[in-house]
């Protein structure tokens, strides 16, 4: 892979990301992760409760992937929402007060099936030893799994979720919220990655329902552990936080500073390397 960091580095046995990923539903393509599932340096465990869609995932062969079909949340028993659209499916209710404002979305967001279900909290999911990088794309359960997944996520060095800026479902928590547990559980907002629009009914911008002006749905977020602290994480943490931010997000700035941290540690020239790999 180009400027992989495990090509920059291929004198040196660079380490596996251990990857959870909940709500591991393939319908939005590949996940965000797919460059190091196809370098075979990712070991993935996903969740998926949508019984339909768990078994798409139990198609791939790859051994370094494992998926479950359980419900991760607060660890109360839930109603799953299945709707129309497999992409709105949710443990909490659609809220079609807000939805029928956009093309779309309360047709998708229709419910054509209930299924009762128990849900999991993170912190108890045995099966989980450790986290180096999540993925959450739950609609609308993202706080909840964060609030019981303390423990589990005191060691996750990169977080990507799904956050919403309007409620697409009854007592949805937004962004806002979920930003400030993050932040008080040591990380900071690194990017939006994209930012998602919409237009108001009965505007079509374009023929294309899928176009927005300035109103702002949702975007997906990633959180990298405090980067004025990252003199206090191991060299280990650091590289794994320098695969994670070039190879999936190309955020060369950020990898440097990282890559610097073990320079300091290590008396490595690792950055320099880098840096001249990127002029290269």
């Amino acid at each position: 892979m180009q400027n992989s960091l495990y090509n920059i580095f291929d004198y040196i046995d660079l380490p596996d990301i251990n990857i959870v990923d909940i709500g591991a539903s393939p319908i939005d393509g590949t996940p965000p992760y797919q460059k190091l599932i196809d370098i075979e340096k990712a070991n993935v465990i996903g969740f998926e409760p949508s019984p339909e869609q768990y078994q798409i995932l139990l198609q791939q062969t790859n051994p370094k992937l494992k998926f479950l079909p359980q419900a991760l949340g607060d660890g109360n028993e839930a109603i799953l929402n299945i709707c129309l659209a497999p992409g709105m499916t949710s443990l909490l209710e659609p809220d079609l007060t807000i939805l029928e404002h956009f093309h779309g979305f309360a047709e998708w967001a229709k419910i054509i099936d209930q299924q009762a279900i128990s849900t999991k909290k993170l912190d108890e999911i045995e099966e989980i030893e450790a986290i180096d990088y999540l993925k959450l794309d739950v609609q609308g359960s993202e706080l909840a799994i964060i609030k019981n997944g303390v423990n589990k996520l005191k060691n996750t060095l990169v977080i990507h979720t799904e956050v919403n800026f309007i409620p697409f479902y009854k007592d949805q928590p937004l962004f806002a919220e979920l930003d400030q547990e993050l932040r008080q559980l040591g990380f900071y907002l690194h990017t939006f990655n994209p930012l998602i629009k919409r237009a108001f009914k009965p505007v079509i911008l374009n023929n294309n329902i899928y176009s927005g002006l300035n109103q702002v749905l949702w975007t997906d977020a990633i959180y990298v552990k405090d980067f004025s602290k990252f003199s206090e994480l191991s060299t280990e943490d650091l590289i794994k936080i320098a695969i994670i931010l070039n190879d999936l997000y190309n955020s060369f700035d950020l990898t440097a500073l990282a890559l610097h941290h073990i320079d300091l540690k290590e008396e490595t020239d690792f950055q320099k390397t880098y840096l001249e790999s990127l002029t290269n």
